[in-house]
This record gives structure tokens, C-alpha cells and sequence, in this order.
């Protein structure tokens, strides 16, 4: 009788104990997740990107800024790249923050089909803009890190959402500090992640305020230094094509490094959103640009914990979501 009872009380302990077990593996994203079920994707991943790099050396920054722009919308979820249509009203590509200006979705569509053909129906498109991030970033000369995976696709834009939480390139640090902290990243990871503006591009539209009429002054941004002013005033005349590109660093545009941090103490930042981590006096930024510009190896390491910190913000997981077939749109979309 006595036995009996211990069953009959100790089953419904172990299911539940086994429920707690899926639960916790679900809400926490890891590095093997695919090690039986895709375990090539690495590799797959990185040789797509290595391909793309090859004929355009912005591809890298564009592929990191894709996964940016994700993650600080309704989490890392994939859904700035459903494109409108079907179900998707309102796409996240024509937010102010993305349109004509967000690029690689073709590289992605690339980085898919290779991974379909290998591991069909498996593998995420929010995961592959992880793993393409990482990819750029080591390729380019910069860190390597594992990456935590699991991450499901979106059945949902948020085109309002992009146009209000993607930090802006002519905000002030507070405003932009808030919208990090709202996703729940500090000083430390603001300062990291903006270090990936040490390659890539930006048109002449992101920054042209500083060049000419700054705050309605009439004058550029004072902290511009001024032979750094005269080479973007060529680069973008008053007037001209907001579509222009400059380089975000000067000094290695291609290299992932820490020059993007030498640059601000130099008052070469490009956007208003760089050079503030620097001259906003008082600011806590100030310290982390100088730590990360007397050494890159405090960088690399900031920056891909930052990354993983970014990553994991409100993934979709367990049976939430869906693995998309084709990223752009929805199954059955």
C-alpha cells in the first residue's frame, strides 16, 4: 500500500520536473543547438559571407547592422526581413530607420538556400543573421565568438516599432542610452556595439547635418575636426546626393579594430551618435572609449559579450515562432 502511494504521488513530481526541464531548455538559447540536427551550419554560414565579401567589401557591416535592427524590434526574431505582403501589412524594410538604407537581404536569401539544401527546415532565419553577424565580424579581422542559437522566426512585422526603438544616428547619447537600456543593454554594450562602425558605410544623408548647419546654428558640429570637416564637405557637398557614402572609419575602413575609438578622441567621428560617446562631457562613455582605444583586446572581449547580450534579446523558442522556409515571408505567406 505504502509503495503504492509513493507512486502515485512521485509521478506527477517527475512530470512535472520534465516539463520544468523543456521549459528551462527552451528559454535558454546555447551553442550546440544544431550540433546534430545541422551541424555544419558554421561553416555554411561563413562560407556564404566569405563569398559576398569578396565582391563587396561593405557587406560585412551591413550583415551585423541586419541583426542589429532586429533584435532592438520586438527581439531577435527575423522579422525585418518579411517583406510586405500576405499577412504583413506593413513591412519593417520601409521603416524610416531601414528603407533605402538596410542592404544584404540578398545575402541572406544566399546564406538560406545553402543551409535548406543541407539541413531542410531546420535552422532559423533570426539564427542565420546571428551566425552572418559573427561571421562578418571574424572575417574582417575581428573576434570570433561562439554563438548561442534556438532562436525561432517571427509570424509578425513591427513597422511602428522600428520608426521608434532603432537608435537614431542625429540622436543625443541620453535618448540613445535609454533605447539600449529599454532592451536591456548597458553603457558598457552601447559603447562595444557602436565599435562595429569600424567598417561599413554611411550615406551623406546620416551625417550631413554636422557639415554645414548644425542645430539650426548655421555652423558644422564644433567637435568635428576640421581637416576631417573640409574631406566630408567634398565627400558630401551642400546640396548634393544624400545617397553618398562615406566611410564610418577613416582610418582602416575595411578592418575590424579598435581605430573606430581613436577616431573619437580625434574628433573623426562620423555621425553625431559616434562623436557624442566622446565629447558628451561627463558622460560615462567617455572612460570605455578610452579603455577600448588603449586596448583592442578589451574591445574584441566587450564586444562579443555585447553581441551574445544583443542575441539574446526576447528570442522566440520552443514552439513559439516558426522555422521559416523562405526568410522574406511566412510559411504558407
Amino acid at each position: 500500500m505504502s509503495s503504492s502511494s509513493s507512486t502515485t504521488y512521485s509521478l506527477p513530481l517527475a512530470i512535472t520536473f520534465v516539463l520544468l526541464m523543456l521549459y528551462v531548455s527552451n528559454a535558454q538559447l546555447n551553442t550546440t543547438f544544431y550540433s546534430s540536427t545541422c551541424p555544419n551550419v558554421t561553416t555554411i554560414v561563413r562560407s556564404v559571407v566569405q563569398q559576398a565579401l569578396q565582391s563587396d567589401s561593405r557587406i560585412g557591416a551591413s550583415l551585423i547592422r541586419l541583426h542589429f535592427h532586429d533584435c532592438f524590434v520586438n527581439g531577435c526574431d527575423a522579422s525585418i526581413l518579411l517583406d510586405k505582403g500576405g499577412s504583413i501589412q506593413l513591412s519593417e524594410k520601409d521603416a524610416a530607420p531601414n528603407t533605402n538604407s538596410t542592404r544584404g537581404f540578398d545575402v541572406v536569401d544566399n546564406i538560406k538556400t545553402a543551409v535548406e539544401n543541407s539541413c531542410p527546415a531546420v535552422v532559423s532565419c533570426a539564427d542565420i543573421l546571428a551566425l552572418a553577424a559573427e561571421a562578418s565580424v571574424s572575417l574582417s579581422g575581428g573576434i570570433s565568438w561562439n554563438v548561442l542559437l534556438g532562436r525561432r522566426d517571427s509570424l509578425t512585422a513591427n513597422q511602428a516599432g522600428a520608426n521608434t526603438s532603432i537608435p537614431s544616428p542625429f540622436e543625443g547619447l541620453a535618448n540613445i542610452t535609454s533605447k539600449f537600456s529599454a532592451v536591456g543593454l548597458n553603457t558598457n554594450d552601447l559603447v562595444a556595439l557602436s565599435g562595429a562602425h569600424t567598417f561599413g558605410r554611411a550615406q551623406c544623408q546620416r551625417f550631413s547635418n554636422r557639415l554645414y548647419n548644425f542645430n539650426g546654428t548655421g555652423n558644422p558640429d564644433p567637435t568635428l575636426n576640421s581637416s576631417y570637416l573640409t574631406t566630408l564637405q567634398q565627400t558630401c557637398p551642400q546640396n548634393g546626393s544624400g545617397t553618398a557614402l562615406a566611410n564610418l572609419d577613416p582610418t582602416t575602413p575595411d578592418s575590424f579594430d579598435n581605430s573606430y575609438f581613436s577616431n573619437l578622441q580625434n574628433n573623426q567621428g562620423l555621425l553625431q551618435s559616434d562623436q557624442e560617446l566622446f565629447s558628451t562631457t561627463g558622460a560615462a562613455t567617455v572612460s570605455i572609449v578610452n579603455s577600448f582605444s588603449s586596448n583592442q583586446s578589451a574591445f574584441f572581449q566587450s564586444f562579443a559579450q555585447s553581441m551574445i547580450n544583443m542575441g539574446n534579446i526576447s528570442p522566440l523558442v520552443g514552439s513559439n515562432g516558426e522555422i521559416r522556409l523562405d526568410c522574406k515571408k511566412v510559411n504558407g505567406g
